[in-house]
Parts: C-alpha cells; sequence; structure tokens
C-alpha cells in the first residue's frame, strides 16, 4: 500500500509494530517481573526510526510492509535492550530515558541486565518466527547473521566499547566517527539492509542503500550531538549538556557547532544522493532523512 508521506505511514505501521511488540512479550511463558521490566522500556516511547526504516524501505520496493514486521520489532528490541545496558551505574550511569526513570531505577540492576539480556536473545527467535509466506529460510539466515554483526563486536558492542575507552580523552574527529558508525550506525544499516534483503534486492542495490544508511547514520548521531547542546530535557527525555558532564568527545566539541551543523548537512545530502542511484520510490526515506537533519527530539 503506498503512503502519500512519512506521518501517514508511521501511523499506519506504528501501531501494527506497538502491538508486535507488546504481544511477543506478552506470550512468553517468563516470571512476570522480567517481562514488567521488557515491556516497561519497549513501551516508554520513543521515535521507532529504525524499525520504520526498514518498513520504509520494503515500501520503496513496493513490497508487502507486513513482511518485515517481526525483523522490524527484532530490530526495536536490539535497540532497547541497548539503551538499558548503556543506562546502567557501570556504563553512562542515567536516571532518565526518553523522559521516565531508566529501567535499573524502577527494577534495579539485576532485572534490568536481565530485561536486555532477553530482549538481545529473543530478537533472533522473533526473525526466525517470520511465517513461510513472507520469505524463505535462507533469507531468514543472512537476516540472523547480519543482524549479528551488526549488534555484536563489529558493530553496536564494538562502538560501545570504544565510546567507553574514549571518556576524558580527547578523540580525534576518526577516532568519534567509528564509535558512531559502530555504536549507533550499525544498526541504522542494519535496518534498511535487511528491508532490501526481504525484498531480494540484488547486491549493488544492496550496496547503494548501505552507503544511504551509513551517512544517515553519522547524521542521526551528529544531530544527537547538536540537540545536546542546543535541545531541552523536555526534548530529549534526558539532562542537556550531559555529553559535556561526562567529558565525552562530540562533533561539536571537536568542529563547533557550526561546524558540526556543516557535517550533518553534508551526510544528509550524501544520503539522498545514494537514493537517487537507486532508482526506487525513495519517497519515505528520503522524508526519514530530512527529519533527521530536523529532529528536534
Amino acid at each position: 500500500m503506498q503512503q502519500s508521506s512519512f506521518p501517514a505511514f508511521a501511523k499506519t505501521y506504528k501501531g501494527s509494530l506497538e502491538k508486535v511488540l507488546k504481544d511477543s512479550i506478552s506470550k512468553l511463558s517468563a516470571p512476570s517481573i522480567i517481562k514488567e521490566s521488557m515491556l516497561y522500556s519497549l513501551e516508554a516511547g520513543g521515535k521507532r526510526i529504525r524499525p520504520l526504516l526498514l518498513l520504509a524501505t520494503l515500501e520503496a520496493f513496493g513490497e508487502d510492509v507486513n513482511k518485515g514486521m517481526l525483523t522490524a520489532a527484532a530490530i526495536e528490541m536490539i535497540h532497547t535492550y541497548s539503551l538499558i545496558h548503556d543506562d546502567l551505574p557501570s556504563m553512562d550511569n542515567d536516571d532518565l530515558r526518553r523522559g521516565k526513570p531508566t529501567n535499573h531505577k524502577v527494577f534495579g540492576d539485576a532485572f534490568a541486565i536481565l530485561a536486555g539480556d532477553a530482549m538481545l536473545t529473543y530478537s533472533f527467535q522473533l526473525i526466525a518466527e517470520t511465517p513461510s509466506e513472507y520469505t524463505n529460510a535462507n533469507t531468514l539466515l543472512r537476516l540472523i547473521k547480519e543482524l549479528s554483526k551488526a549488534a555484536g563486536a563489529e558493530g553496536m558492542v564494538g562502538g560501545q566499547v570504544a565510546d567507553i575507552n574514549g571518556e576524558n580523552n580527547e578523540l580525534s574527529l576518526k577516532d568519534l566517527e567509528y564509535i558512531h558508525i559502530h555504536k549507533t550506525g550499525k544498526l541504522l544499516q542494519y535496518s534498511v539492509v535487511a528491508g532490501a534483503i526481504l525484498a531480494e534486492a540484488n547486491e549493488s542495490t544492496i550496496k547503494t542503500l548501505e552507503e544511504f544508511a551509513y551517512h544517515l547514520g553519522l547524521a542521526f548521531q551528529i544531530r544527537d550531538d547538536i540537540l545536546d547542546l542546543e535541545g531541552t530535557e523536555a526534548m530529549i527525555g534526558k539532562p542537556v549538556g550531559s555529553d559535556t558532564s561526562k567529558h565525552k568527545s562530540t562533533y561539536p566539541s571537536i568542529l563547533t557547532l557550526d561546524g558540526a551543523k556543516e557535517v550533518l548537512h553534508s551526510h544528509i545530502q550524501q544520503a539522498k544522493e545514494k537514493l537517487r542511484e537507486t532508482g526506487l520510490n525513495t519517497e519515505l526515506l528520503e522524508e526519514i532523512t530530512d527529519l533527521i537533519e530536523t529532529r528536534n527530539h
């Protein structure tokens, strides 16, 4: 079903995604406390940009968006688990996430860790449970393999390690890009690539979309760095200036605020150029790209 704009698309499918997330947790045969902890963070809000990127990519290929719903839910679970663990006292030690007390503040460190572990593990099961009417075993195996790389030591976890090691140090721009490409960018890239894989795209198109998502991921994080200075607590759901207070290197700290905005715009433009190279109906993906440049939370 073609949608006229991203807000209409998001309104149509975000509700379906929320239902899949809730139903998936509710049906688990597990202690109620861990299910409550998982749902607390999953239902705390958020833009759902990663799963919506996957669904918008399927839309660009003219595919049935429902084909990717379980993979989209899996991506959101991986993202949410990472936030729970990032907020822990041994990591970023944050009290607020999306304007609410962080998971460990409500459920304690142990159950927060276990809720994250449970979502990480469950995400791969969800992908494997995609109905055979939508895809085949080889495609699911590739989706699981690529998600493992994007979320693990070669991707998000590796980026988190570099981020922790970089605290209280003045990083070079290259070092900072490594952190953002891996900690944030790899999962965003996977979201787009997974849509292309489910659409059975050729390898050339998948590569071009991967390059699009590379620039989009960097733009997303640069915008985060800018909001940490220009936003408000109500906007970003956590204290303003938290990066500065933790002595973290950011794009504005290395390039100045104006310089960071220039690099942000450059990555947005490069992302759009890659979309045009695909020859697909990328209207929704272009809207998402514009929203990332201008978002205020």
